[in-house]
């Protein structure tokens, strides 16, 4: 059954998948990105509650967990590309389960 996302719900998980996307293009050479990089993990932290706690899945008991993955994919199909190709989504490992996090 679709669900009818709130917009500012999806909007903080197209958020995330951008800041993701910024933490894994920040350098880990010392001095170039270690600032970067915390200020966007505090980022995802903050966005993952933002999503994770939102009054919407209060509404919908028994079906978060499909609903979640709902609004992953949603979120996914709607965020722009970078230029390169993608190897997978965040929100899956190699074996396409579920990975922790956003």
């Amino acid at each position: 059954m679709p669900h009818t996302f709130p917009a500012d719900l999806v909007q903080a998980q197209r958020d995330w998948y951008a800041t993701y996307r910024q933490l894994a293009g920040t350098g880990t050479t010392p001095g170039t990105g270690g600032t970067q990089a915390t200020v966007l993990r505090r980022r995802l932290v903050r966005l993952s509650v933002q999503v994770t706690a939102h009054p919407y899945w209060t509404t919908i008991p028994g079906t978060a967990p499909a609903a979640r993955m709902e609004l992953k994919q949603l979120a996914w199909a709607e965020e722009p590309r970078p230029a390169e190709p993608r190897a997978g989504r965040p929100w899956a490992d190699g074996n396409g389960r579920a990975a922790a996090g956003g």
